[in-house]
């Protein structure tokens, strides 16, 4: 009889990790909980804003290990000059100075302080886990002996493509330059991984391309919806009419101002609304901007705080739920919209269509920046509720076969057990042995 392999003991790192800021947070609390119910113990390691995460009972465990920055983005106080007492050592002075110069330091000076944090404590984790910080710190863990596996969602230089693409002005253009310099730093640990894991086809393929990772250091582990929670209810009363998307940010990549003009567009034929979940946009921003042009202020709701139950209710009380992204690495919004039997209208950018699946089976699907492919769809939805009910009904059916935290949790663990083992090869071939700190 095989015994079974050990539980792990796993450092799961993220730069920025509060599931309300997008879906880097989503990611690392639901993984570090179906990790500790396959029996492993994950210490998730963050900075502000500090992940929340869920308690589990037995075997494994989560915990959370704060490893402050200097917190310069905070919601109350963006950009703020901190006093001089909140100075700790070089690592702080090189975030700040990066940040009063226009740069995003967070990837780097999170990975310095990691880096330092794992020196004092070897023998503590059997695994390092990050996710997308790619920062010069985490480069040699594996001399450690801390095997690395590092998640890649999608490569930001898509986000910087399309932020450049969509920019008015030289200034802002040199702006964007300056923010995304990071990306060259991520572009050059990438290269050096050996072992990726992505969330999708698409991803791995752009990962190879514009990260320079090698084809064969991709895994690609799908990830999807707490289906526990994400679920139909027909108790929940479906309010007519209403349209329900989330955009984490305001930036072009998540085409909410071309669901604004579609939700135009449908209103001249029929009553409708959108509840964004998401902050309110900028007041000069794009998407402020075509509020007012047509006239939609009474119309688009933005909600933010939501608990759990708040937001998959939302999603219930909806007719219909829409992905408007230009791209997406994968899509989380739209497994968990499917999860709750939602009939979702979303576009065909980046891995979309490897979650929502096929048009006019389990989702019907656009194409990106087409407001009148948009409109033209969520009206079809709006106007025929046995349409609705068939895609609701195989969108539930997809993600319950495909799109599991569990099984995310399942194919993550195999990715950790092939990086120790090949760490464990590499020590062994060059004669300094190693093995498991019980």
């Amino acid at each position: 009889m095989t015994a079974s392999p050990r539980p792990l003991r796993i450092a799961l790192l993220s730069y920025r990790g509060d599931p309300f800021c997008g879906g880097q947070g989503v990611y690392v609390r639901h993984l570090s909980r179906e990790l500790a119910r396959l029996g492993h113990h994950v210490d998730v390691i963050g900075a502000q804003p500090f992940p929340v995460l869920d308690e589990v009972e037995g075997p494994g465990s989560v915990r959370l290990v704060e490893l402050p920055s200097l917190d310069l983005y905070r919601a109350d106080d963006p950009f703020r000059t901190p006093a001089l007492a909140e100075y700790r050592g070089p690592v702080d002075v090189l975030e700040f100075l990066t940040m009063r110069t226009g740069g995003f330091p967070e990837p780097l000076t999170f990975s310095l302080r990691a880096r330092q944090f794992l020196a004092r404590h070897r023998g503590r984790y059997d695994v390092v886990h990050d996710n997308q910080t790619l920062g010069y710190g985490l480069l040699g863990l594996e001399r450690h002996g801390f095997p690395l596996v590092t998640t890649v969602h999608h490569p930001i230089t898509v986000d910087r493509r399309l932020e450049l693409e969509a920019a008015a002005t030289a200034v802002k253009r040199l702006s964007l330059r300056r923010w995304y310099a990071f990306t060259r730093m991520q572009k050059r640990v990438a290269a050096r991984l050996e072992h990726v894991i992505t969330v999708s086809a698409s991803s791995a393929a752009e990962i190879v391309e514009h990260l320079g990772v090698a084809a064969g250091a991709v895994s690609v582990v799908p990830i999807g919806a707490d289906t526990r929670l994400w679920s139909p209810d027909p108790s929940v009363a479906t309010v007519p009419g209403r349209i329900v998307t989330t955009s984490s940010a305001d930036v072009p990549l998540k085409g909410l101002v071309h669901l604004v003009e579609a939700l135009a567009k449908v209103r001249t034929e029929r009553e409708a609304h959108l509840v964004v979940v998401g902050k309110p946009q900028k007041e000069d921003g794009p998407v402020a901007d075509a509020v007012r042009r047509f006239g939609l202020e009474e119309h688009i709701d933005f909600r933010t705080g939501l608990t759990d139950r708040e937001l998959v209710d939302l999603y219930r009380s909806a007719e219909v739920a829409c992905v408007p992204s230009l791209y997406e690495g994968f899509s989380l919004p739209a497994a968990e919209a499917m999860a709750t039997a939602t009939p979702l209208v979303a576009t065909t950018g980046g891995a979309i269509p490897e979650v929502s699946g096929k048009d006019d089976e389990t989702c019907l699907a656009v194409p990106p920046a087409d407001a009148g492919a948009l409109a033209a769809a969520l009206g079809r939805l709006l106007d025929d509720p046995a349409l609705r009910e068939r895609l609701g009904a195989a969108g539930r059916e997809r993600v319950l076969a495909n799109f599991t935290w569990q099984r995310a949790a399942e194919l993550t663990a195999e990715r950790y057990r092939a990086a120790v083992a090949t760490g464990a090869g590499q020590r062994a071939r060059a004669g300094r042995g190693w093995r498991y700190v019980t």
